[in-house]
């Protein structure tokens, strides 16, 4: 009798399972909530980025630096200065300063590669892998209508410096500017986007 009660309850609960699955009643897991609602959005995945690719990076750095001792560069004010601290934003500003970060980043590091045909091999890994942080984070910020409020406070200070930053500083400052912040946009900015509301 037991047995015969058992078959007869197990469509039942694959049924009932079934029907929980398609209506949403059944909780759906988010890694960490780093951006939630956003289709598509898979940052999360550069929580840490592969030794090869820090290695890369690495090799990357090293040969900027020694290009940027070559150009002798009197730089009086830094870029990215040691406070940027993209937890000092809130968890949905961090993806918009982020990408201005990154953005400005690229644009840097290709110019040095067209100006050094030395810096050419070696950052050739380190800027696909750039591109691509790029358009996967690109993919998770959710476009603010043209009408509506513009950033404010600190991200808008933040916004507005990396924007007038090619205007106001020489190639060669930018450029140390950004090697010198490469790991920290890599292993702190990247990192603590991609842990969303779990970087405190």
């Amino acid at each position: 009798m037991k047995l015969d009660m058992a078959g007869g309850c197990m469509p039942v609960l694959v049924l009932m399972a079934a029907v929980l699955t398609v209506t949403g009643a059944v909780p759906v897991v988010r890694l960490g909530r780093a951006l939630p609602d956003a289709r598509g959005c898979h940052i999360a995945q550069f929580k840490s980025l592969s030794p090869q690719e820090l290695q890369a990076f690495k090799r990357a750095k090293d040969a900027l630096e020694e290009s940027l001792l070559l150009k002798d560069c009197k730089c009086h004010s830094r870029l990215l200065p040691r406070t940027w601290d993209l937890r000092q934003l809130q968890v949905r500003e961090r993806p918009v300063a982020l990408e201005a970060e990154l953005a400005l980043t690229l644009k840097v590091l290709e110019a040095a590669a067209d100006a050094d045909s030395a810096l050419v091999d070696v950052l050739d890994q380190p800027l696909h892998t750039l591109h691509h942080i790029l358009s996967q984070l690109r993919a998770c910020i959710q476009p603010q209508p043209t009408a509506g409020p513009r950033p404010r406070g600190r991200l808008h200070h933040w916004l507005h410096r990396l924007q007038e930053a090619p205007e106001k500083e020489s190639p060669g400052c930018l450029e140390a500017s950004v090697t010198f912040n490469l790991f920290r946009l890599l292993t702190r900015d990247l990192k603590c986007v991609a842990s969303g509301d779990l970087c405190v």
